[in-house]
């Protein structure tokens, strides 16, 4: 690991450190509006949600890198303390780049990117119609961290409203490729959370899993279980018994099996089509060494735990113990 401490290094190499490290951030595309009416957009990636008793949310306009000047959002956000923030999608991703151009404090940067401004219900800034989710704020207060550039100002704000368009929502739940989000990452990177992107981790908030330290030491000592399918495996409330277990074998044993081949070729053409039923039976059939079985059925469950399928994943692993 290579250590270093901040006040060693120049501004600039903290601020590379932080956006490489903390990362994927996402976007907060926020608009303002000056006293004299001047509309404002620009985009903060430092930038979260804090609470949701009253809707908490905070962002940083800190101070200019090259001359610590305040931008024109923290003036506003000062002399108004309205604004909306709005989340970006990949769809407008280089419409908003465009917007984080230092111009004029007297330019319209809605004019500039080609983004459209909407009237919000709550507060005088506008709403950027071309993003899905917007939330009309007010500043609860803003606490500045320095004087020098890329000096911190967290402008901590209340969402008064929301606007979301209807289109997101899956089973009440805003689905990721619905939203189709982007995020900042180190220098010119970005991070569209999109597709293969897009991962399930169960949260352990219903139950109270095992923990690792209740693994069985052939589980934890074997080589094709990561790490991440270890902490699957404790995310369990018990483990099977060996009853179980073998009622699982003997029915997977007796099922008829549509296109079924027996044969290691066949065994990882199922695994490359995610098919782990069909390579369980397939290590069952298979006249191997104990070792080889082992290793097989250790590879079904460790795909079963990938595909959520964590009962099926612990069953295989524990009946692989037998294989020694």
């Amino acid at each position: 690991m290579k250590s270093i401490i901040p006040s060693e290094i120049s501004v600039p190499e903290v601020q590379r450190l932080l956006q490489g490290g903390v990362a994927p951030r996402p976007i907060a595309l926020v608009s303002t509006i000056s006293k004299n009416g001047i509309n404002n957009l620009s985009p903060f990636s430092f930038y979260n949600v804090f609470g949701a008793n009253p809707p908490i949310i905070a962002f940083s306009p800190s101070r200019r890198g090259k001359d610590a000047s305040l931008k024109d959002t923290y003036w506003n956000l000062v002399e108004t303390k309205e604004c909306v923030v709005n989340s970006v999608t990949y769809s407008m991703v280089e419409q908003v780049s465009l917007a984080s151009t230092e111009y004029e404090s007297e330019v319209d940067e809605f004019i500039k990117s080609g983004l459209t401004p909407i009237e919000s219900d709550l507060v005088k800034p506008k709403r950027v119609k071309e993003s899905p989710f917007q939330m009309e704020c007010k500043l609860l207060e803003i606490r500045s961290f320095g004087e020098g550039g890329a000096s911190a100002n967290i402008a901590i704000c209340q969402v008064l409203k929301f606007h979301v368009a209807e289109d997101l929502f899956v089973n009440g739940i805003i689905h990721p490729n619905r939203i189709d989000l982007v995020a900042r990452m180190s220098a010119d990177f970005y991070c569209r959370a999109n597709g293969e992107a897009i991962f399930e981790v169960e949260k352990p908030i219903k139950k109270k899993g095992i923990g690792y330290d209740q693994l069985p030491e052939f589980i934890k000592e074997s080589f094709v279980f990561s790490a991440n399918n270890l902490g699957k495996f404790a995310n369990v409330e018990r483990i099977p018994d060996e009853n179980e277990v073998n009622e699982f074998i003997q029915k997977v044993k007796s099922e008829t099996l549509s296109e079924y081949e027996i044969s290691e070729e066949a065994f990882y053409r199922y695994k490359r089509l995610g098919n782990f039923r069909y390579m369980l039976r397939c290590a069952l059939d298979l006249n191997l060494s104990d070792i080889q079985k082992k290793y097989l059925l250790e590879l079904t469950a460790k795909l079963a735990l990938e595909k959520n399928d964590t009962d099926f994943a612990w069953k295989t692993a524990l009946y692989s113990n037998q294989f020694n």
